[in-house]
């Protein structure tokens, strides 16, 4: 059996570690397993989960590419599991970092997964920007969730996109579990419900919908928002809130195991983001039958139904609320199909995307042509 060691900052319930699992709970596990070494000693939301599959899970210290102490901790790691023959990374920019450790260690299998198609521009930016550029001389291989993901990591070097796969029957409409989950949250049938699902970061913008709440509302439409996730500006968007006199009207429901039912409860799911690489949630929204409004952050190959659509967030908010409104009322045809986005066939690609590096890269190791970038699977 091939060990995979999926390297993450931790294992909670973000995109990225979604989309891990999706694809963990699916591989032929007796032909290949995974593994995580995570950044936060803190136990992580899917831990439990990982560990009954039969993946392990080791720790290392907080990234800091510039700390010995962090390094030494990646060396100790890697001289301790010399077994290890393919390093998967999903720390976007950083990823160079534990790739060019695994480098030293003779691993031959180190592949850099792009999540991202930006950084936000704070003081960290040009370190991130100067660690991107050595990603294609640590790893062997590149992956990307989506075409702009891959070029804005990888540059000219070139890449395989890896779709993000979502169990889509898991989140087939199902009209007696959204009646059963507004009765629960408190929304009544004249209620218009916005719902937005994601981490509180500020590349995800949420306090935008509060502004476009606020406008639904000022319209006399009767309306809440409906927020899933946590997250470090959850505390600012509650504030913007009730700066705004909307705390009664939004909902803040943290992290979920139940989002399926969640977004059947939703009328309208939206999605401001000043950047996305190819967000999870949005997929799964559509493959929900949901109406979907993102922002033009958002990448377009994300949008796969008719019922998803891109709007500016130069757009005013009022612009917003007006095509929220008029999306609510449009009733669904026939239900989404996203059968390039399904699990199953997806996760038997993995499997073999594996299974043939590690192969290719044992056989290129042994006649010394080792450490090229490939893409030709």
């Amino acid at each position: 059996m091939l060990r995979v060691l999926q390297v993450v900052t931790c294992m909670d319930r973000g995109g990225l570690e979604t989309m891990l699992m999706n694809y963990y709970r699916h591989i032929d596990r007796t032909r290949v397993q995974f593994d995580f070494l995570t950044h936060r000693a803190r136990e992580g939301a899917y831990d439990k989960e990982i560990y009954s599959l039969g993946g392990k899970i080791f720790t290392v210290p907080r990234q800091n590419p510039f700390s010995p102490a962090y390094r030494h901790a990646l060396h100790k790691f890697f001289s301790a599991h010399p077994a290890y023959t393919v390093v998967h990374a999903h720390l976007d920019c950083l990823s160079g970092v534990v790739l060019g450790c695994a480098k030293q260690h003779g691993v031959p299998v180190r592949i850099a997964h792009a999540h991202t198609t930006n950084q936000m521009r704070d003081f960290k930016y040009p370190i991130k920007d100067l660690y991107k550029r050595i990603i294609p001389r640590t790893a062997t291989d590149l992956l990307a969730c989506g075409e702009d993901a891959g070029r804005w990591m990888f540059g000219s070097a070139p890449f395989l996109v890896l779709p993000i796969a979502i169990d889509t029957e898991k989140f087939r409409f199902d009209k007696n579990m959204r009646e059963d989950m507004r009765r629960t949250l408190g929304i009544t049938k004249e209620e218009l419900l916005i719902g937005h699902v994601g981490q509180f970061r500020k590349e995800k913008n949420q306090t935008f919908l509060l502004d476009v709440l606020h406008s639904l509302r000022a319209c006399g439409t009767k309306s809440k928002l409906l927020f899933v996730g946590d997250g470090e500006k959850r505390a600012a968007v509650q504030n913007r809130a009730a700066a705004l006199g909307l705390t009664p009207y939004v909902l803040f429901l943290g992290v979920r195991e139940d989002v399926p039912a969640l977004l059947h409860a939703m009328d309208v799911f939206c999605m401001p983001s000043l950047y996305e690489g190819m967000p999870l949630a949005v997929l799964e929204a559509q493959a929900a039958g949901l109406p979907c409004l993102v922002s033009n952050g958002v990448p377009k190959d994300c949008l796969q139904t008719p019922r998803a659509r891109q709007l500016p967030l130069s757009a005013p908010p009022s612009k917003w609320a007006e095509v929220i409104l008029a999306e609510s009322k449009v009733l669904s045809a026939a239900p989404p199909v996203l059968q390039s986005f399904d699990i199953c066939e997806n996760a038997r690609m993995l499997t073999a995307y594996y299974l043939q590096k590690d192969a290719q890269r044992r056989r290129e190791t042994a006649h010394g042509s080792a450490d090229r970038v490939y893409a030709d699977v």
